[in-house]
């Protein structure tokens, strides 16, 4: 009896499964990169006008600057998916760097791309 309970349920089931199958699967992307306007811009598509932002302190400028991406990356890897979230890709960049008796701080901007 339960067996043919279970058989049911997977016919039933069978037509979602292949409409599910059927649909384009995207890249690890959250959909909210969709709110913003988008061009391609040297072979990617770039958020137009929509800057992300990182800060990051280390002990050297280099150390300041890979904890800034690394905070940039993250930003974006949640709010738009993995897709748009390397830092490598963007564009308009902009970096500045401050010293203080710890260390170095770096701050960045960029607009992401993928």
């Amino acid at each position: 009896m339960r067996h043919r309970h279970v058989s049911r349920l997977c016919f039933a089931m069978a037509p979602l499964l292949a409409i599910l199958m059927a649909a384009p699967v995207r890249a690890d992307e959250t959909g909210f990169a969709d709110m913003h306007n988008v061009r391609k811009e040297r072979g990617r598509i770039c958020m137009s006008d929509h800057y992300h932002y990182g800060s990051g302190t280390g002990a050297t400028k280099q150390a300041a600057l890979a904890a800034a991406i690394q905070a940039w990356s993250s930003f974006t890897d949640f709010e738009y998916g993995s897709t748009w979230a390397s830092f490598k890709r963007a564009t308009g960049k902009s970096v500045s760097y401050s010293a203080s008796s710890g260390g170095w701080s770096a701050d960045i901007s960029a607009r992401a791309c993928k």
